[in-house]
Formats: C-alpha cells, structure tokens, sequence
C-alpha cells in the first residue's frame, strides 16, 4: 500500500500543476494590469484570501489560529507580502513577464545572501560562489551598458528584494510558529493592508473582467492548495528544484500570449540563476545532512 504522505511522483505532480496555475495567474494579473491598478488587483485577490482564512479561523478559534511567538514579525510579513504583489504585477505590466520571472528566479540566492546577516546561519564559500554565479546571470538579463536601463528594471528588482526579504522574515517566523500560523496572519494582515489602500484605486470592471478577476482568485485558492497537498505527499528536497518551473511556464506565457520576446542573453541568464540556485539548495541539503548526522551521533 502506498503512503500518501511519502509519494515523490505524487508530489512532483502537484508541485508541478502548482507552478503551471502560478504562471496563469501571472499572465491573467498582467492582462488585468493593462486595464487596472495592481493595487485594485491585489486588493480583490486578498479579499477571498481573507475571507478564507477567517473562515477557517471561525472553526479553529481565533486566538488559537493567531497566537504567535512573533507577532510584529508576522505582521510586517503580511504587509509585506501583499505590497510585494503589487509591485510584481506592475513589473509583469511593465517590463513582461518572460523578464520579470527571469530576474526573480534570483530570488532564492538572495535569501542565502541575506541569511547570514540577518538570520545567523553560516554561509559556506560554494553557496557563496552560487550567489556570485548568480549575479553575474542577473547581469546578462539585465545587460547594463547596452540596454537602457528603465524604471521597469527598478521596479522588477524591487519586488525580487521585496520577495527575497519576505522569505527571510518567514524562515524567521518559522523558528517559533507553525506553518499555518504564518498562513492566518498572511491572508488576514494582507487582506487589511489592502483594505486601507485599495479603495482609492477602485474602478469599475467590465462582466468579462470580473469573471476573469473570479478566475484568478479562484485560481490562487487552487493552487496555494495544490501546493499545500504538494509538500504533504513529498519532502521538500524532492520538490524544491520544480519550482523552477514556473519561470518557465511564466516565460512561455509572455513569448504565446503577450507576444514577447526573449533574448538569448536572457534566457542565458536565466539558466545560469536557475542553476545556481539549485546548486545552492544541493548545499544546503548536504549541509543539514550533515548536522542531521552529528547530533544524532552525539
């Protein structure tokens, strides 16, 4: 009999679906983009998000859902958070989603970047190298010197430091709170925060927007499910370098549906990021091995 919770090709699949509803969601934010704020967008997106979570907060106790051995630091995730996706889908309007998702595959090497300052953990030289290796992919989509650089890149690097400082603070927070601690304050934080802000950005949609909007909320409670179901069928060694894919699908989107077009040195530059990161999550993986095998040798 199989184990449902020690399924890898399970959990390759889900993860996989995962990736490629992400990437939908992408394409159908970019599309919407065209037509409204990306704060109008997130706001409508949180608003199920938020509906959810204090549907399942009603069942589960409030205070029980929320209590938190860091409740500023979960706070200042969730707004975070939601800032963040406003500006990644101004960056899919702006500079195109093949792009944006090619710079934000950088993202991962960042976090390791900044786990040393900010969360204490040892660096070791090789996962050093990875993030230098990434960078220099970075500079080949970025292309500094030949390619004017406009604000579409600024707001594209902004949303990966964003992205990159949210995985930080949610490593952090995991030291003392659950997963699904992280994911309350999440959808309820983000929910609020757009609350206060949306509104003034507010616009009338069209009955074919609107099912689309539907469509894309819809879609997200899919796949953060899907994601969920993902990790419970396969350990996250086995899952993490899929997650790739959707940069891939994210790209192929762009190149099918916005006509876009994709340079060699971006797709170069993407492959080496991609690379490195993966190299850098075999590091880590090895290293906690490692630490696996002498405590428990101790």
């Amino acid at each position: 009999m199989i184990d449902p919770h020690n399924n890898p090709v399970r959990g390759i699949t889900f993860m996989v679906a995962t990736m490629l509803i992400f990437a939908a969601q992408d394409g159908l934010s970019k599309y919407l983009a065209q037509h409204y704020s990306p704060i109008f967008i997130t706001m409508l997106r949180y608003w199920l998000f938020g509906l959810v979570v204090v549907g399942v907060l009603a069942r589960v106790g409030f205070r029980k859902g929320l209590k938190s051995g860091q409740p500023k630091l979960q706070i200042f995730r969730g707004v975070l958070l939601a800032l963040e996706i406003c500006v990644a889908i101004m960056a899919f309007h702006m500079l195109g989603l093949s792009k944006t998702h090619a710079m934000f595959a950088f993202t991962p090497l960042l976090i390791v970047a900044l786990s040393g300052p900010f969360l204490g953990e040892k660096i070791g030289w090789r996962r050093w190298s990875a993030v230098g290796v990434g960078l220099i992919g970075m500079m080949l989509i970025i292309r500094p010197g030949y390619v004017t650089l406009t604000p579409a890149f600024g707001v594209a690097v902004l949303g990966m430091a964003m992205f990159a400082v949210y995985g930080i603070a949610t490593r952090r927070a995991s030291r003392t709170d659950s997963a699904m601690t992280s994911f309350y304050y999440t959808g309820l934080v983000g929910a609020i925060t757009m609350t206060l802000i949306g509104p003034w950005f507010a616009e009338a949609m069209t009955p074919f927007h609107a099912l689309l909007m539907f469509i894309l909320c819809l879609s997200g409670m899919t796949g953060h499910f899907l994601f969920i179901k993902a990790y419970d069928a396969a350990e996250a060694s086995t899952l993490q370098p899929f997650a790739y894919l959707q940069t891939v699908f994210a790209s192929l989107i762009g190149v099918m549906l916005f006509a876009e077009s994709l340079a060699w040195q971006t797709i170069l530059g993407a492959a080496i990021v991609i690379g490195a990161g993966l190299f850098a999550f075999w590091r880590e993986r090895v290293r906690a091995k490692r630490k696996l095998k002498k405590s428990a040798a101790a």
